[in-house]
């Protein structure tokens, strides 16, 4: 049982991806100051050992990222494999459902995932996401509209959220100029 990774230099900086499997369980910021303890938790889950390497699961994220960074894509569909607690689970489902070009706050994330009080435990669990960009924990910030922390760094977060909204702004003016809207 082993857990392949792969480096991969992103415009928003360089994320280590893994997968065990045949599912990906890692897109991480290789500056990551949790970084550790998320690997620590999928290597202990897992009882696997680390190999660098590439596998169809991982040559599928590279691909897909590249499509995104490039405005080709809005969705993924890769196979996920989630290592936390039911609660955290919940969470990152719920982060799957935000859409493309889309920001909530940490309040409207906690009433999505039905845990309205639970805000504090939202960002935690929110924060201990190990599938970054994918599982878009980046389209969540604060109620007063700033970024907040994140995982890359706030430059990877607003690199991100600029990146979305130039893809909604030009499918606007697309359907603008087909007169649909």
């Amino acid at each position: 049982m082993k857990i392949e990774v792969q480096y991969y230099p992103s415009p928003a900086g360089n994320l280590v991806l893994g997968s065990f499997n045949n599912k990906l369980c890692l897109c991480d910021w290789d500056i990551e100051p949790h970084h550790n303890r998320i690997f620590q938790r999928i290597q202990k889950s897992t009882q696997a050992t680390t190999e660098e390497g590439c596998n169809e699961i991982i040559e599928k994220a590279i691909a897909q990222l590249d499509e995104y960074f490039a405005g080709n894509r809005e969705e993924f569909d890769i196979p996920l494999l989630f290592f936390g607690t039911d609660f955290q689970k919940n969470v990152w489902n719920t982060l799957l459902k935000i859409p493309y070009g889309m920001t909530l706050s940490y309040t409207e994330l906690a009433q999505k995932a039905g845990t309205p009080k639970a805000v504090r435990a939202i960002a935690n669990a929110n924060g201990a996401n190990a599938i970054s960009i994918l599982v878009p924990c980046h389209r969540i910030i604060a109620s007063n509209h700033k970024l907040g922390g994140y995982g890359g760094g706030i430059e990877a977060k607003r690199i991100l959220l600029e990146l979305e909204e130039k893809g909604q702004r030009e499918k606007i003016l697309a359907l603008v100029n087909q007169k649909v809207l």
